[in-house]
């Protein structure tokens, strides 16, 4: 099977393409004034029965079949392969379906859940996601320039092990907040949010660990978040934020598991402060404490999220000590993958 990278980025921009057609048939003018970051502008002012039924039916419908899907492929596939399995197949089919759906429900009903929840829940699902993956990867390119951080074994084992039904419900809860609008800002979030579909709907295949690919769509919210932020407030914003808080995560973790060599490591943290030093000269240095935000929440909770799910795996873990081995299809269920096939025993990076 050909690497994502060649397939699915013209996909997303295509299915990009479709929103933007959509969106421009559907432009709302009778919404409330925007009130601040706070407060989420695409949203009907007077909200129905039915535009609510819409938007949270078929959020939980997207939502249950991902979910049923990753079970069946959990209990009956467990197996990485090169190609695509026939569950694959009905994944990416069902994806599809449902984005179809949320561009006719945006047609007719606009409203999606961002009636009922609030802006940062979208955005926290999406962090969530970024700091789970952090935690997985602990073990494979380490947490601090190439070293690991001490984290619990079993946490990390637990989070590779269900990770997909977090990430499903993160990727459709977020796709389901938004209507199909086509701000520039929607439509960048739309084409991330196709990437991630289309890499959730890859579980046990060889692409779905490609680390050229994974490392592609950890970086893609460097991008999406730089670039909205220009939009929304401008060259003198809070862009920088996003842009070197991203990027510095890059150069501390996530440059490290794709086997770059080290003269390009060095050459690549090298811009890093390059950039810092020639952006802050001009914006100001009382403001470079900017940089340090979004990776000290990030880093922060990998290690609150390992304090907090700890005890709970220990928990279930001594219950199951205390019930005897599991047998039949606990067992199945619970059988680790080979070795030579699981996602963590892709190479270190030299």
């Amino acid at each position: 099977m050909p690497n994502p990278l060649i397939w699915a980025i013209p996909v997303a921009l295509a299915l990009t393409g479709v929103v933007w057609l959509v969106g421009e048939q559907i432009h709302r003018t009778d919404l409330l004034p925007d009130t601040g970051p706070s407060w989420y502008y695409w949203q009907l002012p007077e909200p129905t029965v039915w535009t609510r039924l819409s938007a949270w039916g078929g959020y939980v419908a997207h939502q249950l079949a991902l979910w049923g899907l990753i079970y069946y492929a959990q209990t009956r596939v467990r197996r990485y392969t090169a190609g695509l399995h026939p569950i694959n197949a009905v994944a990416l089919g069902v994806n599809f379906a449902f984005i179809v759906l949320h561009l006719a429900q945006s047609v007719f009903f606009y409203d999606g859940l961002a009636q009922d929840v609030s802006i940062y829940s979208s955005q926290g699902s999406v962090i969530l996601l970024l700091v789970v993956v952090l935690l997985m990867e602990n073990r494979r390119r380490g947490m601090f320039f190439g070293r690991k951080a001490p984290l619990a074994r079993r946490v990390v084992d637990v989070a590779r092990r269900y990770h997909g039904y977090l990430f499903s419900w993160a990727i459709v809860y977020t796709f389901w907040y938004h209507p199909a609008e086509y701000t520039q800002g929607h439509l960048i979030g739309f084409f991330y949010i196709f990437l991630l579909l289309i890499q959730g709907s890859l579980f046990f295949t060889r692409s779905h660990t490609d680390r050229w690919w994974t490392l592609t769509l950890e970086v893609m919210v460097l991008i999406h978040g730089a670039l909205v932020a220009v939009m929304q407030a401008g060259p003198t914003g809070f862009w920088p934020m996003f842009f070197f808080g991203f990027f510095g995560i890059f150069v501390i973790t996530q440059m490290h598991g794709v086997g770059l060599s080290r003269l390009t490591r060095w050459l690549l943290g090298g811009t890093y402060v390059l950039a810092v030093l020639g952006v802050y000269t001009f914006r100001g240095f009382d403001k470079v404490d900017e940089i340090v935000r979004i990776p000290v929440i990030e880093y922060g909770l990998v290690f609150l999220l390992t304090l907090l799910v700890w005890p709970v795996v220990a928990l279930v873990d001594a219950i199951r000590r205390r019930r005897g081995p599991a047998t039949g299809a606990t067992a199945a269920r619970e059988t680790p993958v080979p070795a030579k096939e699981s996602p963590e025993r892709l190479p270190r990076s030299g």
